[in-house]
């Protein structure tokens, strides 16, 4: 398909919505983690599925993530051990499933003096995580504040009691694009799945079908979508979503707002810095590519639409510069991008949530009404996800949808001699050899990190023009072999769907940066087109450039 005529919009998706007009034995609203793992875990197991987001996928809380997949440790103070056991198992079992993109980081967490425990306690604490993690990672140790310091001469000691070092796991590459995986599989398993579809009304009909009124909020046309079960995914908007289709449940939601501030690397060791901030919360410095990601906060808020405040980034910056021996303090001026989003807890109704609001359980909830044929899910981490996929297959198949393959894996990569073979295949074509100027990996440990066995793809274009192993962004890892895959198959539908969410470029470069690289409108103008200039005025902003200069880089871009 040539570049220049190419409209997104107008492929896989397109499609989709048009065939979201037919009935189905499960529509699933919400395409967060929670939404992309149930489509995932029921398309797999022979279940007609339709996925829909009034948003792009992961487009608000499952986007917002501090990108750790972890067991929950700080939960052990609050003897959420049930909790822990469980979710260390799930971090376990992704680990095991995504070894590309699910790995093992080392924590090193700094106790000060006045600290509410000892190190040795939390030493100690460390010790019982690691063994409600059957041992699935490297054993904990204990550190003397000069331990810490030759470890991580940037950790400012002087007010060190010791600390611990010990293991969880992380995301290489970002949250919005693991949820995508889970996207990808439920369609690959006959999902009809389609971003930016709101749901504006629902009701359940006497022949016991859902008919659910969807907006399709790009081209502006409404269908409506009939189903055996409605599934609320909605995140922060589920008890919106109830009230709309007129179902009561013994849970609700309260808010959790919380941030991070990406900044140029402070250390260059690959591992995450954990402190307590000065109220006794935990935050942390997590690796972002050649960046570090600072956070977070936990603030109480109704809205599920936040913003970053000024109190905010001074209360993140402020801790950290305390807690690091910087050679000038970091500043607003070094913000290159910041994450906001919110956490949705589940509470019963009625239930007071102000007094331990801090301890509310990060948990989920699922409820069923048989009755209706309508499943709720509250709650719920990233780290939860398998769990969640499970959990909604046994639930829909009690509410009467039959389900084949009741055991067929629905998530996780191929197996070792599947990619064994693409390994092979891209060492041949030269790929090893070609590596991101940021990081260590390959291309094609990229490939396949990103797209799995859809990497052959990208593989088959290389052997036709092996020119499309050139970067389209100097400086990133993202090559033009993956553009027809990215336009054709991950709906990628505005410039930021791809920047912020099938990629983490928006959180590694700031504005500034992006606008000025013509790699970025070449990225519009494959992706989108004749459209590729309203696009790029959408998210940049036309007044980003003044006119007289426009046509001159919108020119330059093209060329590139």
């Amino acid at each position: 398909m040539d570049a220049g005529s190419r409209r997104s919009d107008a492929t896989l998706r397109a499609r989709n919505v048009e065939a979201l007009g037919g009935t189905f034995d499960v529509l699933v609203v919400g395409g967060g983690i929670n939404g992309a793992a149930t489509a995932a875990a029921l398309s797999a197991r022979g279940a007609k599925v339709a996925l829909i987001d009034a948003r792009d996928f992961a487009g608000l809380t499952s986007q917002q993530s501090s990108n750790l997949v972890w067991g929950g440790i700080k939960y052990m103070e609050s003897y959420e051990f049930a909790l822990v056991a469980d979710l260390c198992k799930s971090r376990n079992e992704l680990m095991r499933s995504f070894p590309s993109t699910v790995k093992e980081i080392r924590f090193l967490t700094t106790v000060s003096k006045g600290f509410r425990h000892h190190p040795l306690t939390l030493w100690a604490g460390a010790w019982l995580y690691w063994l409600f993690g059957r041992g699935h990672t490297r054993i904990p140790a204990y550190l003397a504040a000069g331990g810490i310091a030759a470890k991580e001469p940037i950790i400012n000691t002087s007010n060190c009691r010791g600390g611990i070092e010990y293991s969880d796991a992380y995301l290489p590459d970002n949250d919005a694009r693991f949820v995508f995986s889970f996207v990808r599989h439920a369609l690959d398993h006959g999902c009809t799945a389609a971003n930016y579809v709101e749901s504006t009304a629902t009701s359940r009909g006497e022949d016991g079908l859902w008919t659910t009124l969807a907006r399709d909020t790009i081209g502006g046309g409404s269908m409506e979508i009939r189903s055996r079960v409605l599934v609320n995914a909605t995140g922060a908007y589920v008890d919106h979503h109830n009230s709309l289709a007129g179902i009561r449940t013994e849970h609700r939601h309260v808010l959790s707002k919380g941030i991070h501030l990406v900044v140029p690397r402070v250390s260059a060791e690959k591992r995450v810095l954990a402190f307590f901030a000065d109220d006794g919360r935990l935050f942390f410095a997590i690796p972002m590519a050649n960046r570090t990601c600072i956070g977070t906060t936990d603030t109480r808020v109704t809205q599920p639409q936040t913003a970053v405040t000024d109190e905010d980034r001074e209360f993140v910056l402020s801790n950290i510069n305390a807690r690091l021996n910087l050679p000038s303090p970091l500043t607003r001026k070094d913000v290159i991008a910041e994450r906001c989003g919110v956490r949705p807890l589940a509470v019963r109704r009625g239930a007071d949530a102000k007094t331990d609001f801090l301890q509310l359980s990060r948990k989920h909830v699922v409820e069923v009404d048989a009755a209706m044929a309508h499943v709720s899910i509250f709650g719920g981490k990233l780290t939860d996800c398998v769990n969640i996929g499970e959990e909604l297959c046994k639930h829909v198949a009690e509410l009467g949808v039959p389900l084949s393959c009741a055991e067929r894996r629905w998530y996780g990569e191929p197996d070792a001699g599947v990619r064994q073979a693409y390994e092979r295949r891209a060492g041949a074509l030269g790929l090893d050899a070609l590596k991101s100027k940021d990081t260590d990996e390959s291309l094609t440990d990229r490939l396949w990190r990103r797209y799995g066995t859809h990497a052959e793809q990208m593989l088959d274009a290389i052997e036709a023009d092996e020119t499309l192993v050139e970067p389209v962004i100097d400086g990133t890892g993202l090559r033009r072999c993956e553009l027809d895959y990215l336009a054709e198959h991950e709906m990628i539908i505005k410039l930021e769907d791809l920047l912020r969410r099938r990629s983490k470029l928006a959180l590694v470069f700031d504005r500034a940066q992006l606008m000025a690289s013509p790699g970025v409108y070449a990225l519009c103008r494959a992706l989108f087109g004749d459209a590729a200039q309203a696009r790029f005025d959408e998210y940049f902003g036309k007044e980003s450039l003044p006119p007289d200069s426009r046509e001159l880089r919108v020119g330059h871009r093209a060329n590139a």
